[in-house]
Formats: C-alpha cells, structure tokens, sequence
C-alpha cells in the first residue's frame, strides 16, 4: 500500500513530504525537463537533501537517459558515484540489450528500477535479471486496449509463487481511482503525480461534513 511522488518539481516533494504519507520518489527524464535548467546532477542533489531531511531511507529512483547499454551501465555507475544515497534505484527501461544494463547493475549490488514494463514476460524478465522493482506503465497499457489490472494481478502472482523479493511499481497513473485499482490488483507501489495524490484527500461529502460540524459548534457557541 506504498505510494510514491512521481516529480522532479522540489515545491511538489517538500510538499508531498511535508504530509508524510510518500515513501518515495521516481523521476524520469521527461519529468526533469519541465523544471528549470539547473544541471542533472545539481537537480537531483536538491531532491537527495529533501529526502535526507525526512531521516528515513525514502526510495528515489533515477533513470539512465543513455541509450546504448555500455554507455547506459557507464552513466549508471557516475550517478551512483556522484549522488551517494543508501536508497537510490537506477531506472532502465526494460529490453534485451537492456536486461544486461540489469544484470550488471545488479551484480554491483546497485538497485534497479525497470521501467516501461506494459506485460507479465517483461516483468518476469527484468525481475530474473535482477531488478529490485518492475514497474508497470497501467493507463498507457489501457490506452491500447490492454487489461493492466490484469497484468498486475498476473505479475504479482508470480513473483509471490516465486518468493522473488522484487516489488512491482505501478505508474502511468491518472486519477485517484487508478491509484485503487492497481493496489487491489496487486501493485506493492503506486507512484503518480502530486495533483492526483492530492486530489485522493478530497471528497465533496468531507467539506460539507466539517462545514456542518463547524456551523452547528459556532451556534453552539453563541
């Protein structure tokens, strides 16, 4: 029942944090693009000290934006070099050539968050590479007329037949109603954006209620 912050946006996680409900962060390179020019690593460094401050190990996930996989294993192992965090996970989209970033990554002990993963044998492959987390695109996989609930359900069947420590992560989220259906299919992590996780606190019923409540004490009162 984790959820995580998808952003790269530092007013959206401090925040997120401030309510204290995230267990962590995943980014992307599309992400980091709508904030301003700062620098990859600076940018990255600003959400580390924000994570830091919380005094917990919270999860931050960071994508490679290489693309051939020496260069990608490359990349992986700088930004574990220049952003020292105990918790961070390194994104790589799942593919074949893709699958030996995986291994290797994990085999320096290194974990990864595969991502883009929109069927069961993707899952079933990165989490046999190694991957900490697979994570499971659910509304782009329902755009094209997929059963994402479904293949949730599936994967986490799997993995817990298998006793396989990975945690899948479901993203491509768009509404709070998406947020429940993957957790009821089986996702151990939703990760979606702060509008949405904020928009989950509110319901037309609760204002009405505390305006109620609120109203019949200040009568009360006077």
């Amino acid at each position: 029942m984790k959820l995580f912050l998808d952003s790269a946006n530092l007013q959206d996680i401090d925040y997120g944090l401030a309510r204290g409900f995230i267990a962590g962060v995943t980014t992307n390179p599309s992400l980091l693009s709508k904030e301003p020019k700062a620098g990859f690593y600076a940018h990255v460094a600003k959400i580390v000290d924000r994570l830091t401050r919380q005094g917990a190990p919270l999860s931050l996930s960071v994508e490679v934006f290489a693309t051939r996989p020496d260069e990608m294993i490359a990349q992986a192992l700088e930004i574990r070099h220049r952003i020292p965090y105990e918790n961070l996970a390194i994104k790589v989209p799942i593919g074949w050539d893709e699958l030996r970033v995986i291994s290797e990554l994990a085999r320096r002990d290194i974990d990864v968050n595969c991502t883009c993963i929109f069927t069961e044998e993707q899952a079933v492959l990165a989490a046999n590479a190694g991957a900490r987390y697979v994570s499971i695109f659910m509304c782009r996989l329902k755009d094209i007329g997929g059963d994402a609930a479904k293949v949730i359900a599936n994967t986490r069947q799997i993995l817990d037949k298998a006793a396989h420590a990975a945690e899948i992560i479901v993203g491509s989220i768009r509404s709070p109603a998406d947020i429940l259906e993957a957790h009821l299919a089986g996702g151990h992590i939703v990760t979606a954006s702060y509008k949405i996780l904020e928009s989950m606190a509110a319901h037309p019923q609760t204002a009405k209620s505390v305006q109620g409540f609120l109203k019949d004490f200040e009568a009360w009162l006077t």
